[in-house]
């Protein structure tokens, strides 16, 4: 039996019709380069939804905490974010799902990342398939999640183990559409996963072997085992 935990979701927010899923919402904003917490408004991106659409596919009884970061463009700063990190350990979320990369390894974020992480929460990124490390997923202790295209549905990871990333996840949305693909929702895919360890007893201690158990690819991709994928799934 599943048990019912929260989630976080720091993002653009999240849709009318997931309502009833939301336990509690709130805005990080910066006003005049002042931080300060404010209601939570509609989300204008749709990539907060997108997220919690996955999220709750994966568990359904969730219940989501959405700390709204971006507003009108997919910008945000290491305050906002940390800012979003400490609230959401606060109402108790058991994971964190953090769709969104900064390019730099800002003290503020790392000290955030650190308190969640001593206070037991789990911590999902999104990481680049290649190129330069982003924040939070390069701070040690968070789970870096890309997307890799042998995991060709919803459900299909890959351990990747890899020194640029943990896991690697389908990554489309639920509707299979190109809106929002990549990295993102690759992370989110792999929380809604971890989530379901979670509230099924599992701790996140044990999560890394239970993640590597549910893999359906094991290392890094390359380039012929992509072409037999392609091929099997007539792509």
């Amino acid at each position: 039996m599943s048990a019912r935990i929260r989630i976080g979701v720091v993002d653009s927010g999240h849709a009318a019709a997931q309502a009833p899923h939301v336990a509690s919402s709130a805005a990080f904003v910066l006003d005049d380069g002042e931080l300060r917490c404010v209601p939570a408004e509609a989300d204008r991106l749709g990539h907060g939804s997108r997220v919690a659409e996955a999220l709750l596919h994966c568990l359904p009884q969730a219940e989501l905490l959405v700390a709204q970061v971006f507003r009108d463009r997919p910008a945000t700063s290491a305050a906002q974010v940390a800012a979003a990190i400490d609230w959401l350990v606060d109402e108790d979320a058991r994971l964190i799902n953090l769709s969104l990369g900064l390019r730099e390894p800002r003290p503020v974020l790392a000290a955030a990342c650190a308190r969640a992480l001593a206070a037991g929460v789990v911590l999902c990124a999104s990481a680049p398939a290649r190129g330069q490390p982003v924040y939070p997923s390069g701070f040690p202790g968070v789970l870096r999640v890309t997307g890799d295209a042998r995991c060709a549905a919803a459900g299909e990871i890959a351990a990747l183990g890899a020194a640029h990333a943990d896991y690697g996840a389908y990554v489309r949305p639920l509707d299979g559409s190109l809106d929002g693909a990549g990295a993102s929702m690759a992370c989110a895919w792999l929380s809604g996963m971890a989530a379901s360890h979670l509230a099924a007893g599992g701790s996140a201690a044990s999560l890394p072997g239970w993640l590597a158990a549910q893999a359906r690819h094991h290392g890094v991709e390359d380039l012929e085992s992509l072409k037999r994928e392609k091929l099997r799934h007539g792509r």
